[in-house]
């Protein structure tokens, strides 16, 4: 019997075969990964991972589907754990695993965000990340300055990797099907951000203050860092909004801004 999926938890199940096949096949495990996936529910994409040549473990917090996964499994090499994808500790699955990861999942749409910045901050025991979501904040991080949809996770993701927009899902492939259209996104991890940074912590609070009052010129948002308008002085751009400015642009605005908030 299948389990009714709890709105509380964000739960959309994929119920469609030629998605899941295409998820796999573009995932393309191999003898030598280590596949983690992020909440496998009723494990219609888990069956798909066990069958190739790779390790998979999986992180489901949901008591019931982690048991009847537990049974489901018992016969099979996926090592599973009952914990919470946001407080789940990727370093130490990768230390365990003596190998980084490759993270796969149909994420909670109500969580992408924290999701992915936690990736991120795990970046360096992750390879690649291929999760299925909604397709809105798709196109955000796949997004280019200028546009309507470049922001925050844009800036944040396309700093630390390469990303790619694989494909469209209709809600009809789920059950209970979303309200919203969903997409497939792959993210590759860079072995070093795509540009030097001075500090990430100040870098991150840099483009949210930004992004956060994305219709006013920077030198009016950044007021929110510094403690005089002095400090802003000399700074490229400050007469641009933060959609305009390319990532590069934006990492050499925070760290001349860091250089003189650090030196203050």
């Amino acid at each position: 019997m299948r389990r009714r999926p709890k709105k509380s938890l964000g739960q959309n199940f994929l119920r469609d075969a030629n998605v899941l096949r295409n998820i796999v096949t573009t995932i393309n495990p191999v003898a030598g990964d280590v596949i983690c996936e992020i909440g496998p529910g009723d494990g219609s994409l888990t069956r798909g991972l066990v069958d190739s040549d790779a390790r998979v473990i999986a992180v489901e917090l949901d008591d019931v589907l982690f048991t009847r996964l537990s049974t489901e499994f018992s016969e099979t090499s996926l090592a599973l754990f009952h914990q919470d994808v946001l407080t789940t500790d990727f370093h130490h699955l990768a230390r365990s695993e003596n190998k980084r990861l490759r993270i796969v999942g149909n994420i909670p749409y109500n969580i992408t965000s924290p999701i992915l910045f936690r990736l991120i901050d795990f970046r360096r025991d992750i390879i690649d990340a291929t999760l299925m979501m909604q397709r809105e904040v798709a196109r955000r991080i796949v997004s280019q300055p200028g546009t309507k949809d470049y922001g925050i996770l844009a800036v944040a993701t396309q700093l630390v990797a390469d990303v790619r927009l694989h494909f469209d899902v209709s809600p009809r492939s789920f059950k209970p099907a979303p309200d919203v259209f969903s997409s497939l996104v792959q993210i590759s991890f860079l072995d070093n951000p795509r540009f030097p940074v001075r500090d990430e912590v100040f870098m991150r609070h840099l483009i949210r203050t930004a992004f956060g009052k994305r219709r006013k010129m920077l030198r009016n948002s950044l007021l929110d860092i510094v403690k005089t308008r002095d400090e802003l002085e000399g700074i490229p751009n400050l007469d641009k909004r933060p959609e305009a400015l390319t990532v590069e642009q934006l990492v050499g605005t925070a760290n001349t801004l860091f250089d003189r908030v650090s030196n203050g």
